[in-house]
């Protein structure tokens, strides 16, 4: 059965309002002890690590070879090393949030908006290769990732204040690049599909380097926490692999 573009949009949508439903449970969760917001930045920065190499690291170097995939991991770095500049030298407020707090939360938003890019350029090649199956597939998979993408958007947020409602929020509005993208994907299938190894490098550049930066650090606050920030960031990371025997991309 042929796709059309409607079928794109649709397929689209579906995976940006998955996201949001990671950031449903954060609704609920009034008070976050110091102790576990840092093992929610731990456990975030795990389901970003896994997410950058299952999802997107590993899929370009198949599709690609390595070159491609490493020249987008550095561009991407390179990328958030000035970004984290550019912030540090700024007083910016988020969400009334510290000045500190919003540089942090800022960088996990553009992050995870920046890893949004790929999927959607996957999408709209999947539906524009005409294959209603493959896009079927496609849309199921980046949508039951997304739900975990969306607990790690959530969880840095929620953890510094930031309300339930409004985690929800820009955890929707982190994967609304998976519907800008898969529009010109699914037009001009045949241009867009060799950029996919360079944006899914480029992507998991930006996301290892916040993790290490930023979430890894924020974790291991001090000494005694490090056993803790380890269990939780390996939780993560062990969640998001598992999810890859469900749906593989």
């Amino acid at each position: 059965m042929s796709t059309g573009l409607s079928d794109t949009i649709v397929a689209a949508t579906v995976t940006v309002l998955a996201c949001g439903l990671g950031g449903l449970p954060f609704v609920f969760i009034k008070d976050f002890p110091e102790s576990l917001a840092r093992a929610g930045w731990a456990a975030a920065g795990g389901l970003m690590l896994a997410a950058s190499v299952f999802n997107l690291i590993i899929p370009g170097v198949t599709d690609a070879g390595v070159n491609p995939v490493a020249l987008g991991i550095l561009l991407g770095a390179l990328m958030m090393v000035g970004t984290s500049l550019w912030l540090r030298d700024r007083e910016i407020e988020f969400s009334g949030l510290s000045a500190a707090d919003s540089r942090r939360a800022l960088l996990v938003l553009i992050t995870l908006t920046i890893h949004s890019f790929p999927e959607g350029i996957a999408i709209g090649v999947a539906f524009g290769s005409g294959e209603l199956s493959l896009g079927l597939m496609m849309m199921i998979a980046i949508a039951v990732h997304n739900i975990p993408e969306g607990v790690a958007v959530s969880l840095p947020l929620r953890a510094q204040g930031v309300s339930g409602w409004k985690c929800v929020g820009w955890a929707i509005f982190s994967s609304l690049p998976q519907l800008i993208a898969a529009v010109p994907a699914y037009l001009a299938m045949v241009a867009f599909r060799p950029l996919l190894p360079y944006a899914f490098g480029f992507a998991a550049g930006a996301m290892i380097f916040l993790v290490l930066s930023e979430m890894i650090p924020e974790s291991r606050a001090t000494g005694s926490q490090r056993l803790a920030s380890a269990g939780a960031g390996m939780f993560g990371f062990l969640a998001m692999m598992l999810l890859q025997n469900i749906f593989v991309l």
